[in-house]
């Protein structure tokens, strides 16, 4: 399933499994925005979410299925809501 249709990834519902504080998977992935040791900036369907802690990596990213799973201690998950101005290819050719 692709989600060329930003309706279609709204209707998706969205899960996120922390495993032990060092591992997450997140379902509803649109994109990434940005992504360090120390944190990841993603755009999901249902708003722009901020993963925060040490040693983050992220492990697998798929735009196709929306789905992203990174490995890490995870020391908090926040919820924003998302900029209209798009991922980082966007901002960057603006």
């Amino acid at each position: 399933m692709q989600f060329d249709d930003k309706n279609a990834l709204r209707d998706v519902p969205q899960n996120i499994i922390i495993e032990n504080r060092s591992r997450m998977s997140v379902s509803g992935v649109s994109d990434v925005e940005n992504f360090d040791e120390n944190s990841v900036v993603l755009y999901t369907n249902r708003g722009l979410l901020t993963v925060k802690g040490t040693g983050i990596h992220i492990e697998r990213l798929s735009l196709e299925t929306g789905e992203l799973s990174l490995e890490g201690t995870i020391d908090g998950v926040e919820y924003s809501e998302a900029e209209t101005g798009g991922g980082f290819w966007s901002r960057l050719f603006r």
